[in-house]
């Protein structure tokens, strides 16, 4: 798959099929529009796929005081997005500039001069151009006008479960990944830099990395104790995380630490991608550091027979 940061580097001397839109989790709710758009390319070779996507996510240009957080950091969107067999993905940036564009500046602009369109698939409540003031019968009337196509994917086709981001988001901000992981279709992952901690948790027999995610926009789950597995170095390892305060050592930071199992290597600096599987409990103040070390090791044996039973 191909990425460009902007409809600036693209160009094809091919024509286009065309879809649009944040698609944040890349979720199962997405499904029906990834798979119409690579069936179109496929079936015309002379057809290429597009995925027109923006950032920063337009809610947070156009709306004030919106601090909403994302499922996907972009280099995670364009692994999702590639395993689905897109051949193009542009991340164009999104300002208060291109938040202006009329409905028909940005048809006429950005799909028919930069994107050589020849079909658009569209989800059924799309809506374009400045305050979203377009919707499909515009797309369609556009398209006659402009000679392109237009196909829209029904309720019924994109959300037979009402999959959504927001649901996603809901349900990992409430700590049940369980259902979070049903609605993506895959494991909800943190991607980040492994960087030095406190180095407590090895004095009590459970040392841990400490993960550092540079893009503050990426959603964390609901503070607590996690089973997770471990992808590092191409190796994919068994752990259990623990994201919160660590209010037993009167920290007031928010961290992020894997105990990675049966494993004692330095890893400083190294990237590392954790994938979210179990919730096991909620973070707690112990009263000391001995009742701290009696409930990790109840949670390492729960992550121990979690893996066995999987």
């Amino acid at each position: 798959m191909k990425i460009f940061n902007s409809i600036y580097e693209f160009s094809s001397a091919k024509k286009t099929v065309v879809t649009l839109g944040t698609f944040d989790g890349v979720h199962i709710g997405h499904e029906a529009i990834l798979d119409k758009i690579c069936h179109n390319s496929k079936e015309e070779e002379d057809l290429e796929s597009v995925i027109l996507t923006f950032f920063p996510h337009p809610r947070l240009i156009v709306s004030d005081n919106c601090d909403i957080k994302l499922l996907n950091t972009i280099e995670e969107k364009s692994q999702l997005l590639a395993k689905k067999g897109i051949q193009n993905f542009i991340i164009h940036p999104f300002d208060k500039a291109f938040s202006e564009l009329s409905p028909r500046e940005f048809v006429e602009q950005v799909l028919v001069q930069k994107l050589n369109i020849q079909k658009i698939i569209i989800g059924h409540d799309h809506k374009f151009g400045k305050n979203r003031a377009a919707d499909f019968n515009d797309l369609l009337a556009f398209g006659k006008e402009f000679g392109f196509e237009v196909e829209e994917i029904s309720a019924q086709q994109i959300d037979e479960v009402s999959i959504s981001s927001t649901k996603i988001r809901t349900a990992l901000l409430e700590g049940d990944v369980t259902l979070a992981n049903s609605y993506l279709g895959y494991t909800y992952m943190l991607n980040g830099i492994v960087v030095k901690g406190n180095q407590l948790g090895r004095t009590i027999g459970y040392p841990t990395a400490n993960i550092e995610i540079p893009e503050e926009y990426k959603l964390i789950p609901k503070n607590g104790v996690y089973i997770v597995s471990v992808l590092l170095n191409g190796v994919l390892l068994n752990g259990m995380m623990n994201i919160g305060v660590k209010p037993t050592l009167g920290c007031n930071k928010l961290s992020i630490e894997v105990h990675i199992l049966n494993f004692s290597e330095d890893i400083y600096g190294n990237k590392i991608q954790v994938n979210i599987l179990k919730r096991i409990r909620e973070e707690q103040k112990f009263d000391s550091f001995n009742d701290l070390k009696n409930q990790l090791e109840k949670d390492k044996q729960d992550t121990i027979h979690f893996f066995e039973n999987k």
